[in-house]
């Protein structure tokens, strides 16, 4: 029995795993489990398995419906036996990760499925039944149904075909991988497996995390463990960056500067959009002399800035030695990325938000992402960016391939009032541009008299949940360049403290009689 690492209220609630991941049995059901389990562990969609909830009803429209049912104590033993049982019954034999969990006082057991690396698997049709006949099963949409036709014979082309990021990887060892990062990451998702893992050896930690395997004489880390969990990936991944030029005279101009990000994909990941947002991110602000209202408008929104960046990194091949790279210039914001999209996408689609893949490149870093909060997965990507843009007031952006689907482009133009304002505005009053600062962070700055630890900012803010202070507080005001750690080089030191910069000092005084403050 192993505990979870991922946060069990958002799992069950379907906010970090779609409902077509999970499915809830108010009781024991062995034949319709069993035949779950190995639609999950084939992911013919290579959405990364899924999650069995026994104990736990749902209502009409596939909702968990609470407080659960749950299962009485003197069940447990007996379920778990018969499924070992039954689970020896898939061919080839495989078996999830069982969990038992309370909750609201009620006992659930939770099956963790993750795609398996032998598939393709069948199931008996009845595990009772004296004489069984074997299925190929898999997911569509929120339902386990068999695999037939095309559908078939695509599933068995599938053989030994594991994607990248799930592929044991040979040339590194267990010890490549950083127990630090990993419990971070656990602490920062909420999993109660943090709780256990100062105690657990690097192997089974990674082993309950599913970023390690193999046999018990020679285990080895997975792909998607060395990126998220190895402080430098790049020595088995080269070109695994994101490299983000500024070009001040346009693309064609003779300068340029250039900063290089390494590391942890989600660090990397973060550092690399602070690093744009604080340097190349600016609200115009144009008041008018017949309106209270001024007119508001960024060079580049972040939001589709992020969606763009974040698909890069989820998307991107990491057997590609290219790394990503985000182009700056006043006229446009470029991300570039290796290699395009699946050829079944149209590149009108992407136009028009319509582009759905049909099959993901990274089951399990889209996970890790959107664990992290990083990406909501889906295709919805696409669809944001089109819609911050518009509500930007910004053009429209442009998606690009090669006829040969070699590489993509993502390019968010300008906005025209950002790029090239006219000194004067409606004839009388001219523009000026301002930072703006969320409240959040400017709580952040006021809170800050002194340097803090993590604990004693949040205690000073009076906020309870961890997970949302750094989301909406610590990171934003660290991002914003207001905020500092005074261990930069050591973000996870037991040492850590939080102050204030010199520009934060600054916005402070400039601001200091703003009722806003």
């Amino acid at each position: 029995m192993s505990k979870l690492p991922i946060n069990l209220h958002d799992l069950l609630r379907q906010r970090t795993v779609e409902g077509e991941r999970i499915e809830y049995k108010a009781g024991w059901n062995p034949d319709a489990i069993i035949r779950t389990l190995c639609a999950f562990a084939n992911d013919f969609e290579n959405l990364g398995g899924g999650y069995v909830v026994i104990g736990q009803d749902c209502d009409a429209n596939g909702q968990p419906v609470f407080p659960p049912v749950g299962l009485a104590d003197n069940q447990l033993d007996k379920i778990q036996q018969e499924l070992l049982a039954a689970c020896q019954l898939i061919q080839p034999p495989y078996f999830p990760v069982l969990s038992i969990e309370n909750v609201e006082g009620c006992k659930l057991i939770v099956l963790w499925a993750p795609g398996g690396q032998n598939r393709p698997y069948k199931a008996p049709e009845a595990v009772t039944a004296n004489k069984k006949t074997w299925r190929y099963y898999i997911r569509r949409y929120s339902s386990t149904v068999e695999a037939k036709g095309e559908a078939e014979q695509e599933l068995l082309s599938l053989a030994a075909r594991v994607p990248f990021d799930d592929r044991y990887n040979q040339s590194a060892r267990i010890d490549d991988l950083s127990k630090p990062l990993m419990q971070a990451f656990l602490q920062e998702v909420g999993s109660t497996l943090a709780e256990d893992a100062p105690g657990l050896s690097v192997e089974a930690l990674a082993r309950q995390m599913n970023v390690a395997g193999g046999p018990t004489e020679s285990p080895w880390p997975k792909n998607v463990g060395l990126l998220f969990f190895n402080e430098t990936p790049e020595r088995f991944f080269p070109g695994v960056q994101i490299d983000v030029v500024w070009f001040p005279e346009g693309a064609g101009g003779d300068r340029f500067e250039e900063k290089i990000f390494k590391g942890p994909l989600a660090r990397m990941t973060r550092e690399a959009l602070s690093y744009i947002q604080r340097n190349y991110l600016r609200e115009t602000v144009i008041k008018h002399p017949d309106r209270a209202e001024a007119t508001r408008v960024w060079n580049f929104p972040y939001a589709a800035i992020e969606e763009a960046l974040v698909n890069a990194v989820y998307h991107r091949s990491y057997e590609e030695r290219e790394p990503i790279e985000v182009r700056i210039s006043n006229e446009e914001l470029v991300i570039l990325s290796f290699p395009g999209p699946d050829r079944s996408i149209r590149l009108e689609d992407f136009q028009a938000g319509r582009a759905v893949s049909r099959r993901y490149r990274n089951r399990r870093i889209g996970e890790f992402l959107k664990e992290l909060d990083l990406t909501e997965g889906r295709s919805t990507g696409i669809p944001k960016i089109l819609k911050v843009m518009a509500a930007n007031g910004s053009p429209a952006p442009l998606f690009e391939s090669d006829e040969d689907r070699l590489s993509f482009v993502i390019r968010l133009p300008c906005h025209p009032l950002a790029r090239s304002v006219p000194p004067k505005v409606t004839g009388e009053v001219a523009p000026e541009v301002t930072p703006e600062v969320a409240p959040e962070v400017v709580r952040v700055v006021l809170a800050l008299q002194e340097e803090l630890s993590r604990t004693g900012l949040q205690q000073a803010l009076d906020l309870k949940d961890e997970k949302h202070f750094r989301k909406a507080y610590l990171l934003p005001a660290l991002a914003s360049g207001l905020v500092e750690m005074t261990r930069p080089e050591t973000p996870r030191s037991s040492k850590q403290r939080y102050r204030r910069t010199r520009l934060g000092q600054r916005w402070l005084e400039t601001h200091q009689g703003n009722s806003a403050c």
